[in-house]
């Protein structure tokens, strides 16, 4: 029985609803999108330009130059190649729109579906990750963390979408694992892993979904070489791995033991040189006035660095076990925003001046070319958000073991644990722990937790509105 009043409100407002234009609540939801689109790309608004990273420019050569280097992707490549004649804010706006259409499915099978509550989770994100800073920058990070989300949905809920949604799904998985040969690892990763588990999970994984996933890495892979011969002429994978391998291992003091160890019987480039190695691998592979140069870079010294990473991994098992331990650590822990996004990027403000002369006045004109961004303020949010979400993680799986079920949640948790474990593995132990490689997968664990915390609100809720009378 409803209180005096109450009726008349009631019909009102059925009323209002009923007799609302249909065009007014699509123009509220697209203005409501619209504003968190633009919030998403907001820091590359304020800048000016698109952000930029060092990287960025070893990426947009590939098209001009033709040939294959190390770590920079083709495919990427060409994705930044055709956005040049917009000044790159197609491709902002394609890496803002499908951030939210990424966000939209995965609320939406975990049961939060709305336009309101997207944009929200958008904002809070915004506010509290590097999402914005990955969405605005030509680097191939933002795609790292909706490649795992994105692999998700077609494993474990491929059943609640389209035929359309999973088509798209299939192909941006692929796009955005070919970019990285870390998020390749990190998606193959978790396709043996969903295999490994299937036995167990069937009630919650489907087999056609680690079918669909699986292909979809293996068409990234496709995809890679394919570019690389279309641009190159060369059948083959991205080169570099050896190399960047290598200088994880020179900066844990490995190499420097080995040359040691071995220079009186192998005539290496790097004996005569073994006393001068740098303490760092960014110094030793990107510095200006480093060995490395000297001898050659990576066409030099390729061979060479590729035998005595092998080699010892052979002479020293136990060392490396303890290397990579420490190297997984110390990234699971390294995630501050803006790791490179800063006014000394030379070799990518020379790609621009070279190849894209007319956009010269507009890059150099940003506020990241004066050294206009702290990261400082910002990070003092971002990282104890991440590092306390990624925490939560845990808990959230603890609390499943506990309980002894396995929901979509817990599942949702394992999956994006499982990623940034497997990422940690790979960017550590392979290139070195870097604070970048972190804030571009921390973010989803955030994401997870206030999945979590509107479900917990939406639980309570219900409780008070199921038992009004309750304390």
């Amino acid at each position: 029985m409803l209180p005096a009043g109450a009726e008349g409100t009631t019909i009102s407002t059925q009323t209002f609803t009923a007799g609302a234009p249909a065009t007014s609540h699509r123009t509220i939801a697209l203005a409501v999108l619209a504003g968190a689109f633009l919030l998403l790309v907001a820091p590359a608004l304020w800048n000016g330009y698109p952000l930029l990273q060092y990287d960025t420019g070893g990426y947009l050569a590939r098209w001009y130059e033709g040939y294959l280097v190390p770590s920079r992707s083709t495919v990427y490549g060409l994705y930044l190649h055709y956005g040049e004649a917009t000044y790159f804010w197609i491709n902002l706006a394609f890496q803002s729109a499908v951030t939210l259409w990424v966000l939209h499915l995965v609320l939406r099978v975990m049961g939060l579906p709305g336009v309101m509550r997207v944009a929200a989770f958008a904002v809070v994100l915004c506010f509290t990750t590097a999402l914005p800073w990955l969405a605005s920058m030509l680097i191939t990070d933002i795609f790292a963390g909706l490649a795992v989300l994105a692999l998700f949905l077609i494993v474990a809920h491929g059943d609640r979408l389209s035929t359309g949604e999973k088509v798209a799904l299939f192909a941006f998985a692929s796009f955005s694992a070919a970019t990285h040969s870390a998020t390749f690892g990190v998606l193959f990763g978790l396709c043996v892993a969903g295999w490994m588990v299937y036995p167990w999970l069937r009630g919650r994984i489907r087999r056609s979904g680690l079918i669909q996933g699986s292909l979809a890495v293996a068409a990234s892979g496709a995809l890679l070489i394919s570019a690389n011969y279309a641009l190159s002429g060369q059948l083959a994978w991205t080169p570099g791995g050896p190399g960047v391998t290598f200088g994880r291992m020179m900066q844990d003091g490995i190499v420097a033991r080995y040359l040691n160890d071995h220079c009186d019987k192998l005539k290496l480039k790097l004996c005569p040189y073994r006393n001068e190695l740098p303490p760092t691998a960014d110094d030793f592979l990107w510095s200006n006035d480093s060995v490395f140069n000297k001898l050659g870079r990576f066409e030099g010294m390729d061979d060479e660095m590729g035998f005595i990473a092998y080699q010892s991994l052979l002479a020293y098992p136990l060392w490396q076990v303890e290397a990579a331990l420490v190297a997984t650590a110390t990234q699971l822990r390294m995630v501050a925003t803006g790791e490179g996004t800063n006014g000394w990027i030379p070799h990518t403000y020379g790609i621009i001046e070279r190849y894209l002369p007319a956009q010269t006045v507009a890059m150099r004109a940003a506020h990241q070319q004066h050294w206009d961004i702290n990261f400082t303020p910002i990070n003092s949010v971002h990282v104890p958000v991440a590092l306390i979400s990624m925490l939560l993680l845990f808990v959230i799986l603890v609390r499943a073991l506990w309980l002894r079920r396995l929901s979509d949640l817990s599942l949702l948790a394992a999956t994006v644990a499982l990623a940034l474990l497997g990422n940690a593995f790979l960017c550590g132990v392979i290139s070195g722990p870097h604070d970048r490689y972190g804030a571009r997968m921390a973010w989803i664990a955030v994401f997870v937790v206030l999945i979590a915390v509107e479900r917990l609100r939406l639980a309570r809720s219900r409780g008070r509105e199921a038992h009004p009378g309750a304390a």
